[in-house]
Parts: structure tokens; sequence; C-alpha cells
């Protein structure tokens, strides 16, 4: 589930930090005062972006020094408790990731990207049916530009609630939203394999290698699939 969602829906919420944020000197230049308001802004814009980016780096103790700062400064702002519940997940700190999480949502529920990150951690702790409840309210929101990846969350867990059959449908939901949508395609390509549907698994497999490249797992499945094909050269490059 990694692939689709939580680190990518808290980068985009970085992306969205202006460079204002660092050119505070400048500003004040113009206009020779800036309010404490403005700067509490600042200051939480600054350290959210900062926070996201050590956290992507893996450096989690400068990140929630970071997102602290930020969130001491504007204790009110969604996506600095999204960042939050996020890091804290990471942390395997399970009680206080749920809290953020829910603050997030509680502050606007309408935040698909919070929605999402907390279906994903419901989904982790194995509560299938709330997870699958976030996901799709994550992806009914009109204005969230990327549903495809909650609904292919929603596939990813309900398979891993032994639920193939909702997955499957999950999965061509997303891909009819959006038909590169990578984790749709690979789990869509071990989906037909299992079912021994091969020329389908093969044609979801290619159509995953136009949007990402390989991993030990995609090759696997690529040899067994062309096994049950009898394409022995393709068994061949996939081997090798």
């Amino acid at each position: 589930m990694t692939g689709c969602g939580p680190i990518a829906a808290i980068s985009a919420a970085g992306t969205t930090v202006t460079n204002a944020a660092y050119n505070e000197e400048a500003r004040r230049n113009r206009s020779g005062y800036v309010s404490p308001e403005q700067r509490s802004d600042e200051i939480a814009d600054a350290n959210l972006y900062l926070g996201i980016e050590y956290m992507q780096q893996g450096n989690y103790e400068k990140a929630l020094d970071k997102l602290n700062r930020a969130n001491r400064a504007q204790p009110n702002h969604a996506t600095i408790h999204n960042a939050l519940g996020l890091l804290y997940q990471k942390m395997s700190d399970a009680e206080a990731a749920e809290k953020y999480f829910i603050r997030a949502i509680n502050l606007d529920p309408s935040d698909s990207s919070s929605l999402n990150n907390y279906g994903l951690y419901l989904c982790e702790n194995r509560r299938f049916g709330e997870a699958e409840e976030f996901f799709l309210r994550a992806a009914s929101n009109p204005l969230y530009s990327t549903p495809e990846l909650a609904i292919t969350n929603a596939g990813t867990c309900a398979l891993s609630n032994n639920q193939p059959d909702k997955a499957e449908g999950y999965f061509r939901e997303a891909l009819h939203k959006n038909p590169k949508v990578a984790q749709a395609l690979i789990q869509m390509a071990e989906l037909s394999y299992a079912q021994g549907n091969y020329l389908p698994a093969r044609t979801y497999l290619r159509h995953y290698l136009e949007v990402a490249r390989h991993t030990p797992k995609s090759l696997w499945l690529g040899i067994r699939i062309e096994q049950e094909l009898g394409d022995k050269n393709a068994v061949s490059s996939y081997a090798l």
C-alpha cells in the first residue's frame, strides 16, 4: 500500500508550501511590518515543509522536532496533524498516530489525504471495515485529484482481509478512473494469474511495466505467467 499513498499524499501537501515561508526578510523590506498571524503562518509552513522532507529521508527525530514546531505555531492546521499521524505510524506508536489522524480529520473532514492515510493506518492494524469506510470517503471527494489511489488502497486492504473478489472490483474501478495506476495493475496481474487467466495476467503485467520498473516480485510473476503460456524466450528474458 505504500506505493499508493502516505508519503505521496503528504508530499503533495508539502509542495503546496510556498517560497514565502523562506522569504520573510524580503516581505519585511517591502511592507515594513509582519503581523503575528503572518509570522506564525510562516513558521508553521516552513517547519511543516522541513518535517516532511526529514520524514522522507528517514530522519524521524528531526522530522518530529520540525512538525512539533509547526504544530505549536498553528495548532489547528489539519495537514500538520496528518503529517504527525504518519510520522508516529512510521515510528510504530499506533496510539499517537491515531490521535493525530483523528484530529486532522476533525479539523478538516473533507481532507482526502488525511482520510486516505487514516485508512492505511486502520488497514495496517487489521481494522478492515473501518479502513474501507475511510478510503471510500477519501475517494468520494470531488475535489480529490487522485481518487484512484484511495480506491486502490481499498482493494489492497480487501486482499489483506482475504476478499479477492471485492479487491478485484476496487482495482477495476481504480483503473477505470486512471489506467496507469501501477499498484492496481500489478495486483490485477497477480489476481488474474491466481485465477488461471494467464493472457489477461500478461496484459496487466505489460501495462504495469509501461508505468513502473520491475521488482523481484514482478519478475517472478512474469516467469510464472510465461511458463504457463509456454513462451520459453520470455521466461529466459525474465530470468536473466
